[in-house]
């Protein structure tokens, strides 16, 4: 076993979890759980108590060591206090099939098939015939106003923009080789002048990336866990600039607008956009980007700053919402163009399924525990590659062999206090399924007395 099966290494924190969790942990069968990874931890102590905090911190370091003697990046672990009144450590090991959780056990979804993706990240660019640069775009204008800008600026060589598309495996549009003709944005040949970093700044418009740093925006620049990526989708409108999509390879990443937010050149631009016009890459959305300019030459000359994401967020009828301040029937969200149905807070009957049976594009389902009358009325759905139920309902797919052979990921809806071991178990019942890695817990007993 590795460093973290080392009870030493978790003799403080487990400490400080039962002097701050004395209530729960009282009586045999309490139990309460956290995780730590090393850039962040989630522990089960009082936060907003500076002496807490302090303590936590202290306490969470000799775990963080012992994942990196390890070769790991994080662990999730249960003190639990037996029958017998004795202390148990569990060491929760989710394994590569099993993705991040927000809630006890902090188990996330389960991937089901290695490298798998939900559709919107596996969506590539449509061809748009016809598209072409914008009007105002102008390689020999964009350069010159540059150096008028910045006439002390050391610019690329030609050796340095080749190996750059070399690395890229793409052809720099014109207007971005003039820009890095005119600076290469590089650190080094400021001296450490911040003066002269806001220079190019306020010159181009964004903080420019050297070209060491250019990337290719495309889907998987921008991942996202699947509890969340299955429940979005991607649509394009007749009319759009720019398309619906997580990335492209035709996105080229060569800024930043100091808040996270990506500057790209787009060369898959929508219906109604321009070839080579620049856009925004919102880093607070998981799909999609927003026009700035019609082109860099647009962008940089006439100092266009303006953009939003502009993506409407009711996407009825293909995602739809069953349950409190959503629809009041499966009926009403069933539609053709269906993909994501989630029912949550339902408070009437338990729900038919039926009325989605047959649907050509539902590939996400999500029910809270209790919701559903029949979870065998799932066999109706036969496009599902995201499933995620409460534990009963997993139980019933399970022992009646009806676990959708098309899944590519699950999740397990969890409401109030769960035990988590028997969540544990039935995670991995579901991995076993696809011959997927498990996860493995150790239980290292301790000396209550400590």
């Amino acid at each position: 076993m590795g460093a973290v099966h080392d009870f030493s290494v978790w003799e403080s924190l487990v400490g400080l979890v039962r002097a701050c969790n004395a209530e729960q942990l009282g009586v045999p069968g309490g139990v309460v759980s956290g995780q730590i990874s090393l850039g962040a931890w989630s522990v089960p102590v009082p936060m907003a108590q500076a002496e807490a905090l302090r303590a936590a911190m202290g306490a969470v370091e000799p775990v963080q060591d012992a994942l990196r003697a390890d070769g790991s990046d994080r662990v999730t672990f249960m003190v639990e206090t037996a029958p017998d009144g004795e202390t148990l450590l569990h060491v929760v090991d989710p394994g590569p099939a099993v993705e991040y959780g927000i809630r006890s056990p902090f188990v996330g979804a389960l991937l089901l098939v290695e490298g798998a993706v939900p559709e919107p990240w596996r969506r590539l660019p449509e061809a748009v015939p016809g598209a072409a640069a914008g009007p105002s775009a102008d390689a020999e204008l964009l350069e010159r106003v540059l150096r008028e800008r910045l006439p002390d600026a050391i610019g690329a060589t030609e050796a340095e923009i080749a190996e750059a598309e070399a690395r890229l495996g793409v052809t720099l549009p014109d207007e971005l080789k003039a820009l890095y003709r005119v600076t290469r944005a590089r650190w080094q040949d400021w001296s450490g002048d911040y003066a002269a970093q806001g220079r190019v700044w306020k010159a181009v418009g964004c903080e420019l990336f050297p070209l060491d740093r250019l990337y290719i925006a495309d889907a998987r620049s921008r991942p996202c866990p699947w509890m969340f990526a299955a429940t979005d989708v991607a649509v394009t409108a007749p009319d759009a600039a720019v398309q619906d999509l997580v990335g492209s390879p035709g996105w080229i990443a060569f800024g930043d607008n100091g808040g996270g937010d990506r500057v790209a050149l787009d060369l898959t631009p929508g219906p109604g956009g321009h070839t080579g016009q620049v856009i925004m890459i919102d880093h607070e959305r998981n799909i999609g980007a927003a026009l700035r300019a019609e082109s860099l030459t647009d962008m940089v000359v006439n100092r266009r700053d303006e953009w939003s994401s502009g993506r409407d967020r009711n996407r009825q009828p293909l995602v739809a919402h069953v349950g409190d301040h959503g629809l009041g029937s499966v009926g009403a969200a069933a539609h053709p163009a269906l993909e994501v149905l989630r029912i949550s807070g339902w408070k009437g009957e338990p729900l038919s399924l039926a009325p989605l049976a047959g649907l050509p594009r539902m590939r996400t389902l999500t029910a809270s525990p209790g919701a559903l009358a029949d979870p065998l009325e799932i066999a109706g759905l036969k496009h599902l590659e995201y499933l995620s139920l409460g534990p009963k309902e997993w139980r019933v797919l399970l022992d009646a062999g009806a676990v959708p052979q098309n899944l590519l990921a699950a999740g397990i809806e969890i409401q109030g206090e769960q035990p988590p071991v028997p969540l544990l178990n039935l995670a991995n019942e579901l991995l076993a399924l696809r011959n997927r890695p498990l996860i493995t817990r150790t239980v290292l007993e301790t000396d209550s007395s400590r």
